[in-house]
């Protein structure tokens, strides 16, 4: 957990906008479950920003402030309250390589009172009663940043500590700085009379520049910063630990894989009476929240096991990526990835484990567009269900985004009544996805209407970032600067232009996506490579050809990059406080032939006027731009087509604050980039158990 980062010189930029205080506020609210006390606000509006002040006047305004930062990886698993650091200092260190790391405790006192007379562990504070000194708290939290389960284990850094308190004087708390007050790293204590000292000793912990670098390592080792999936298989190769689960991801996995120890047969040991209990597991959460994560550990845990596991979703772009780019060349590896649809007939015998990805996705009846004696006679959750012993379901009820999708917590839980089977369910909450900022979670969803809150003014967290662009030619030049820096970036658009397919024989792409001079085709319509090596539909999002194409919520959905290009077109628009949608009229142009759009709006075959009404199809565009709004672990740039609907993104987004706030792949060290891996080499691979940790498997936290 932390609640903010950024350099010192743009929290006071944020505090000038009367934005920071509420933003702390909200989230503090969001990971404690209670509004944050009045001292602890009044902490944030006074010692924070007072502290920012003293950075910048050292000429260390670029130092990274962390606020309210968890001690340790694993905080949230702890009994009892998360110890949690007030401001954690990052930076580069100015006579060597490694890490700057100071502590800060923020205190407010004005006035400390000795309590025992031979030693200054034990103070007074007028008001407030007995506390322990200062530097007592700082040595815990010290010893549990700097331990194995802290997010400096394994960097090479310095770390210190300090309490700050820049409305007392060394008079007033004199039993904090005396001879016999606390000694060590962390136990410094800043006064306004050591004003001074504190500006050197700043000068003297901190390089002036680096900071931002420094800050992505530490976040990245506290798992805000993630492997993105497909990269972290590739890894991996799906043979081994595939992700370092983390918190209420863990505790889930932990649970399905012991009901499925105690339910399904051990392959070693057959039991003479078998086991004819049935499970369905029902795991929820937004996006990000670590649900393909879960669930493909659960695969490769179970698989390692013994079992027979299959894992299924209703995205042909997730499977497509996933047998691509790491079970290319592996029959049986890419035959364990299949779809909803697949179970019209339920293999015999049943599996032990079905594990159902996306199962917003779930149609009421399967249908095979090649073959229909094969389409299925029953709902599609009751062909799931048949197929497996153990039936895991990963669901986002805010991600449905055509009309025949029926999955829903309730279709799941009346069909596991039906079947006589226990229902286990799971709710999960923490972001993992755009760069662990729940803040951007939120405010997407307000933004578009999804949730009830009403839309605010973008908050800066050092975790996410955000722009409007003023042109689509803008938003591909950041987007195109990103990947040739080594990010992994898209273009995605809402579906708001005809869809050419492919053109004669060699396959050429239409530019569907025309907006003013600038015109780009949508990603292939087809099963094969296109005109220019443009890759098929189910590869667009990983293949390195792919960046040229403008993706869609259909392809883009389960997948995610570091920066996404999103384009709103005029099936959203903002008129008088409120969206307005809209549907779209095509045209065929007299010359070429091609379809072309004649009335702006939503050209998307799924959500006809005779399919949806018009209440249905304002929700399932706005659960279309959540999902392409929440596909970037770094950075989100936005544009409209509408120009009134651009005027008020940039409204709510801001001035664009260059410094610090645009993480660049180019900024960033080697340590803190995890570029997008090559498709593996051809060839079978033998397939092992899972092995335990070792030198060479190192942890992988990811969505």
């Amino acid at each position: 957990m932390l609640l903010l980062r950024l350099a010192a010189q743009d929290l006071l930029t944020l505090n000038a906008r009367r934005r920071m205080v509420p933003h702390l506020a909200a989230r503090w609210r969001h990971f404690r479950g209670a509004d944050a006390s009045l001292t602890e606000r009044s902490a944030w509006a006074e010692s924070l920003v007072s502290l920012a002040e003293d950075l910048v006047a050292a000429g260390r305004g670029n130092v990274e402030m962390i606020v309210e930062c968890a001690a340790t990886l694993d905080e949230s698993e702890r009994s009892g309250d998360p110890r949690l650091i007030d401001v954690v200092l990052v930076g580069h260190h100015p006579e060597g390589s490694g890490l700057s790391v100071q502590l800060v405790e923020l205190k407010r006192w004005s006035m400390v009172t000795r309590v025992e007379r031979a030693t200054a562990d034990l103070v007074h504070v007028p008001g407030m009663g007995r506390k322990k000194h200062p530097a007592l708290q700082l040595q815990e939290y010290y010893e549990a940043f700097t331990s194995d389960r802290g997010p400096l284990h394994g960097l090479r850094f310095e770390c210190g500590g300090f309490a700050y308190l820049h409305n007392a004087t060394d008079a007033s708390v004199r039993p904090l700085v005396d001879v016999d007050a606390p000694t060590g790293a962390y136990a410094g204590v800043y006064t306004q009379d050591r004003r001074e000292q504190l500006l050197t000793d700043l000068r003297r912990h901190f390089a002036d520049e680096g900071a931002a670098s420094a800050a992505e390592i530490l976040l990245q080792k506290m798992g805000l910063r993630n492997t993105p999936l497909l990269d972290a298989m590739i890894r991996s190769r799906g043979e081994d630990t595939v992700f370092t689960l983390r918190g209420r991801q863990k505790a889930v996995a932990d649970q399905i894989l012991d009901t499925a120890s105690k339910v399904l047969p051990d392959p070693r040991q057959p039991a003479l009476v078998p086991d004819e209990r049935r499970v369905v597991f029902l795991v929820t959460g937004g996006a990000g929240t670590g649900k393909s994560a879960i669930g493909l550990q659960l695969k490769a845990d179970l698989e390692a096991a013994g079992h027979t596991v299959k894992y299924a979703s209703g995205s042909r772009a997730f499977n497509g990526a996933l047998q691509e780019h790491v079970g290319y060349g592996d029959r049986e590896f890419r035959e364990s990835f299949t779809y909803f649809s697949s179970f019209v007939t339920p293999p015999d015998p049943p599996l032990d484990v079905l594990i159902c990805d996306e199962a917003h996705r779930l149609r009421d009846r399967s249908t095979n567009r090649w073959n229909a004696a094969h389409n299925g006679t029953k709902p599609q959750v009751d062909e799931l269900l048949d197929a497996s012993r153990l039936t895991v379901f990963f669901l986002d009820e805010g991600q449905t985004v055509r009309p025949q999708e029926v999955g829903s917590a309730e279709l799941v839980e009346d069909a596991a009544q039906r079947y006589g089977a226990r229902l286990v369910r799971y709710r999960l909450r923490e972001q993992f996805r755009c760069g662990g900022s729940d803040a951007y979670i939120r405010w997407v969803r307000a933004l578009l209407g999804v949730s009830p809150e009403e839309p605010h003014p973008w908050t800066p967290d050092g975790l996410m970032h955000v722009e409007v662009a003023d042109t689509p030619e803008e938003l591909e030049r950041i987007i195109r600067t990103e990947a040739r820096a080594g990010a992994s970036a898209r273009m995605v658009a809402g579906y708001c232009w005809p869809w050419t397919k492919p053109q004669g024989e060699e396959k050429r792409l239409e530019d569907d996506v025309r907006i003013g001079d600038w015109h780009r085709p949508w990603n292939a319509d087809s099963e094969s490579f296109c005109a220019d090596e443009a890759p098929p539909t189910r590869l667009w999002a990983v293949h390195e050809k792919g960046l040229g194409q403008i993706g869609c919520v259909y392809t883009a959905q389960g997948l995610e990059w570091d920066w996404c290009g999103v384009i709103m077109g005029d099936d959203m628009v903002r008129r008088d406080d409120r969206w307005v949608f809209r549907r779209g009229k095509e045209r065929k142009d007299p010359a070429s032939g091609v379809r072309r759009v004649a009335v702006p709006g939503s050209f998307d075959p799924k959500v006809r006027p005779g399919s949806v009404d018009d209440v249905q199809f304002a929700q399932l565009v706005r659960h279309a731009y959540h999902v392409l709004m929440t596909r970037a672990s770094r950075a989100t740039v936005l544009y409209s087509t509408d120009e009134e609907t651009r005027a008020y993104l940039k409204g709510l987004v801001g001035e664009v604050q260059i410094h610090g706030l645009r993480p660049t792949w180019e900024n960033l060290p080697e340590e803190a980039r995890t570029p997008h891996l090559p498709r593996p080499r051809r060839g079978r691979r033998s397939r092992r158990r899972r092995p335990g940790p070792g030198p060479h498997s190192p942890e992988l936290r990811l969505f």
